[in-house]
């Protein structure tokens, strides 16, 4: 069996003959326009203004006062919605020129999602009060970028046929969620759901990213038609949502970034110790790609203490029978 098609297996929760880790046989593209500056300060696609700090995780940060729309009920006159047909769209298609399709799959990225657009064009503070007191407004807001992000995915798909659609939005904080569920279900449910139905129309699995406390909605994801979750933290009850979701979930993470992997002075037992637990909390009747519960840099020896884990608990996990199926599910 290839690595890609024991993937797919696991995703579709079919009998995969081991635990994938997720970067053997997946070629993330994203799309040419820039959603975020990385390592120098400027503007994005949408005129937001990025400072840049290397110190901070990922370079750049929205500069605080800078976002473009100061007043929600003049919003239309404010946001300035990139126009993607001005895009280079062969730049990523040829990253893909000449891969094996039959060995990899191709995973188109599309980050900064509804939530995460409508507070950085709005400011943080200000967006989470727009969306209690305001939450029709936007919604129409959302509406706008969720049609933004289906032309995104579309062209993207035209340029590279994906395979997968990573697509990012962060629900979560450590404790809860930054919305109500009630209110995440009136404004960002339903057009995630257009986003959703429109990668299944064109084949394309749906790989969610959403960091942080989610547990609330992972019903909603579910049922709106998302395959696959990442990064699956553990400040989420995991071992509950793999038997509750069983056979419709792939769980793609869970491997503790927090208070393991990045833990001052962390031992490699610990970190297989760690790994085990996850498979085999998470990966019986398929639905588990193993990996960490965020991506930041590890120290070499734990980054292979990690995977040389992954490699030993992901195959004897499935030569126990007893983990193709789903115990304690009900």
């Amino acid at each position: 069996m290839t690595t890609r098609e024991n993937f797919l297996r696991s995703i579709k929760h079919d009998s995969p003959e081991w635990v994938p880790r997720g970067d053997e046989c997946v070629i993330t593209v994203a799309p040419p326009g820039k959603e975020r500056p990385f390592e120098e300060e400027g503007l994005d696609v949408w005129g937001v203004h990025w400072s840049y700090d290397p110190g901070m995780e990922g370079g750049t940060f929205p500069t605080p006062g800078r976002h473009p729309v100061r007043e929600l009920s003049l919003w239309k006159e404010s946001v300035h919605f990139p126009d993607v047909e001005t895009w280079e769209w062969d730049e990523p298609a040829k990253t893909v020129w000449g891969v094996d399709r039959d060995k990899f799959l191709v995973q188109g990225f599309v980050e900064m999602g509804l939530f995460e657009r409508s507070y950085l064009l709005l400011g943080m503070e200000e967006a989470l009060v727009a969306y209690l007191k305001d939450p029709d407004t936007m919604s129409e807001l959302t509406e706008r970028i969720a049609d933004y992000k289906i032309d995104v995915i579309c062209k993207l798909h035209q340029s590279i046929n994906m395979d997968l659609l990573w697509y990012g939005d962060d629900w979560g904080t450590q404790s809860d969620m930054f919305l109500p569920p009630e209110i995440w279900r009136q404004v960002i449910g339903p057009h995630t759901e257009r986003i959703y139905r429109t990668a299944k129309e064109l084949g394309i699995l749906v790989n969610q990213h959403s960091c942080g406390f989610i547990e609330p909605v992972i019903p909603d994801i579910v049922e709106m038609g998302a395959d696959v979750w990442n990064p699956c933290q553990p400040c989420n009850d995991l071992l509950s949502i793999k038997n509750r979701f069983k056979g419709r979930l792939t769980l793609w993470g869970g491997i503790d970034s927090q208070f393991v992997l990045g833990k001052p002075g962390v031992t490699t037992r610990e970190v297989e110790e760690e790994v085990e637990k996850r498979i085999y909390d998470l990966a019986s009747g398929g639905g588990y790609i193993a990996a960490p519960s965020h991506q930041i840099p590890y120290p070499k020896h734990i980054q292979q203490a990690m995977t040389e884990a992954i490699t030993r608990y992901g195959y004897e996990v499935y030569r126990d029978k007893s983990t193709q199926i789903f115990e304690g599910a009900l």
